[in-house]
């Protein structure tokens, strides 16, 4: 504010009808996170400054704060719970040092929740590219396998052997991935520096980092653990015939040892999560999207083999790789279906989440909201704005300041102070609130239940209620609303209930009563201004600011210009945040993809070797397996859209609370990109098959 206004310390700035000398530029404010949304910036001054400029006046918007330092044996809680008790009807909102900023601390929790899924979304699919790429692993080493059985190595000798292996890759794994947390923090808190108080350091968090290597080696030795079992179990001459006829043999350990370690990870995951149903449910709804992946694999080959047979031979030999002995169609679908709904249920969310910020932050709105204007300095505040801009449209409505302090239906009413927790969506009972009164319907409001008092009403003082707010706290039509204003409380019972347009930055307010109600409590009013043809006239800005300050010095002149930006940047970072902490999930996705298409590597080397010797050239070769996966994905492609959709909204709607407002162009180019990456990767992983010679290639089988 120094800089705009050009002022220095030394100088002087009126403030109302006093005027100070400006004793010191404030640098930083480390309380600002818990203060909110601020309209304007801070300006501190003494209380005998404040009385001199006249801004305190009854029915002002203003709000006293006091902050207490207890002794550190005593719970804070505990004494916000006896000045509650002890003065229930004053309206006080009281705030403990680890709940500074509740709407804050909804939105971080609502945060980690996400960050919460995400990170178990990565290491589900993490997982299923595990087991594909250690199933791909020992498919390759078939041949010394066997040898090694051949030669006398028991099954427990292989799975010792193997297990080794990848016992050492995977903590290898785990190290890196561990050092690569550690060296982001300093990262994370340099990019977050402009929004939260977070220093850009090392901060080492050892439980944090156990409990991650811990899930690290779980995910491994659980996805890893069927294709070990099943190279332990089977014989060496089923090894050595495995292409042709695939081992079937005990599925029932392989089974088991899965189930062990999903538990596991379940049990720790859902343990360690703040809301463990929150947790428990989203892996709850991965097994079933697993599950329901697996049998539609299972019924996939089915259906294909029913199917009649194409005419063309490569429709017809891509159809029949999808059914005949040893075909991974099922491995295939089950990783490739979850992969690519994940990028769907990811580009729902993220699309979702940018159009929301584009509702609630409008592009228009009006150019200044002035607060605390005077009744009697109505005619001078119009006359100063339409001299300075002829086409300027006001709006002006009552405006003061008050608490609900009761609810409900006569004679059972709920007093605020007596609920033990109030709903996430009652914030209007916590703390004062901007009360109104009206004649008329609001612009932006639609009447959604009962009536809107005539003009000129004397009846039985009415209100109408915000639906939202009905809805949390369970009102109905002919219940009644106690609000304290001024230290005394006035009742009206409820008329209307409202659909409030919260993202039109006009006039909105949860309450609004039948002007018999309250016209006779002291009151200011609010008004807005939006400048029509002069907008962005630097000439008009100052002559309005200009001719308010000295006509009106009690009233309050907000440019609504900075706070829309201050806004889009804030909601603007956190979507940036949500995106890279989602690229996790999404990379992961396509390490799914990869090690998916790798595991039928050694099928397709042997098809192509033996298509060559038929007399297959490499084209017919390379347009097989475009074609095979083409179907699979095309196939897939539907389902992904389906079940990402679903769990994009779930997302959007019941964890963050937002409205459903997905970008179907963006969520359908990121399908068809998963599409284009399947195929990208089949075709990839065909290049070294097709250059496998048969005679080499025959001489090891």
């Amino acid at each position: 504010m120094a800089e705009r206004l050009g002022v220095a310390t030394g100088q002087s700035l009126r403030i109302g009808q006093a005027t100070f000398r400006i004793g010191g530029v404030i640098g930083d404010e480390p309380d600002r996170l818990g203060e909110g949304f601020a309209l304007g910036p801070t300006v501190i001054v003494s209380r005998a400054g404040l009385d001199a400029t006249g801004l305190v006046q009854p029915g002002a918007m203003v709000r006293w704060k006091y902050r207490l330092r207890l002794p550190a044996s005593t719970p804070a809680q505990s004494v916000a719970d006896a000045l509650t008790h002890k003065f229930p009807d004053a309206g006080l909102e009281l705030r403990t040092r680890d709940k500074a900023s509740p709407g804050l601390d909804r939105f971080v929790s609502r945060m980690g929740q996400f960050l919460a899924l995400v990170a178990l979304a990565a290491l589900l699919i993490a997982g299923i590219g595990i087991g594909n790429g250690v199933a791909s692993y020992l498919e390759a080493r078939r041949g010394a396998i066997a040898t090694l059985k051949i030669l006398g190595a028991t099954g427990a000798d292989i799975a010792r052997i193997y297990l080794l292996q990848l016992g050492l890759a995977t903590l290898l794994a785990i190290a890196v991935g561990l050092l690569l947390g550690l060296a982001a923090t300093p990262l994370i808190g340099l990019a977050l520096k402009d929004l939260l108080p977070i220093p850009a350091g090392l901060v080492l968090a050892p439980r944090a980092l156990a409990l991650a290597a811990v899930q690290g080696a779980l995910i491994a030795a659980t996805f890893a653990a069927p294709p070990l079992l099943r190279a332990r179990a089977v014989p060496a001459m089923a090894l050595m015939r495995g292409r042709l006829v695939p081992p079937r043999e005990g599925w029932r350990a392989r089974a088991l040892a899965m189930g062990l370690g999903l538990a596991a990870i379940a049990a720790i995951a859902v343990a360690g999560a703040e809301q463990p149903w929150l947790a428990a449910g989203f892996l709850a709804a991965a097994g079933g999207v697993v599950a329901l992946l697996a049998g539609l694999g299972w019924a996939l080959v089915r259906i294909a083999a029913r199917l009649p047979r194409p005419r063309a031979p490569i429709a017809r030999m891509a159809l029949a790789n999808l059914h005949r002995p040893g075909a991974q169609t099922g491995a295939l679908v089950t990783a490739l279906g979850f992969g690519m709904a994940a990028f769907v249920l990811l580009a729902g969310v993220q699309t979702s989440l940018d159009a929301n910020i584009a509702a609630r932050v409008p592009q228009r709105a009006p150019d200044y909201f002035v607060l605390d204007v005077p009744p009697a300095g109505l005619p001078a505040f119009r006359q100063v704005v339409l001299k300075a801009a002829p086409s300027a449209r006001i709006r002006t409505v009552p405006a003061m300041r008050g608490a609900i302090v009761a609810f409900g239906p006569p004679g059972h009413m709920i007093r605020v102070a007596d609920l033990a927790r109030i709903p996430d969506d009652a914030w209007a009972l916590r703390g004062d609130r901007g009360l109104t009164f009206a004649d008329a319907l609001p612009e932006g409001n639609v009447l959604t239940a009962g009536r809107w008092w005539p003009a000129g009403y004397r009846g039985e003082p009415l209100v109408s209620v915000d639906e939202k707010l009905a809805q949390a706290i369970h009102l109905k039509l002919g219940d009644r609303i106690t609000v304290s204003l001024l230290g005394v409380e006035r009742s009206a019972r409820i008329a209307s209930f409202r659909r409030i347009d919260w993202d039109s930055y006009g006039f909105n307010y949860v309450l609004v009563f039948s002007p018999n109600a309250l016209a006779d409590a002291p009151y200011n009013l609010a008004a807005t201004i939006e400048l029509g043809p002069d907008k962005g006239k630097p000439a008009v800005s100052r002559a309005i600011l200009s001719g308010l300050v000295r006509a009106l010095p009690s009233s309050s002149v907000i440019e609504v210009g900075p706070v829309l930006s201050q806004a889009r940047s804030i909601l603007g970072q956190m979507a940036v945040a949500i995106f890279a902490a989602a690229s996790v999930a999404i990379l992961a996705g396509m390490a799914v993809l990869a090690g998916a298409i790798s595991a039928a590597r050694a099928q397709r080397q042997y098809d192509a070797v033996v298509l060559r010797v038929l007399g297959a050239g490499s084209a017919q070769l390379l347009l097989l397996v475009l074609a095979e996966q083409a179907l699979l994905a095309l196939l897939l492609g539907g389902v992904a859209l389906a079940l990402g959709t679903a769990g994009a909204w779930a997302v959007v709607t019941q964890l963050f609370d937002f409205a459903w407002l997905p970008g179907w162009g963006t969520i359908l180019a990121v399908l068809g990109g998963a599409l284009a990456l399947v195929m990208a990767m089949a075709l990839g992983g065909s290049v070294g098959v097709l250059r496998t010679r048969p005679a080499q290639a025959l001489r090891e089988l």
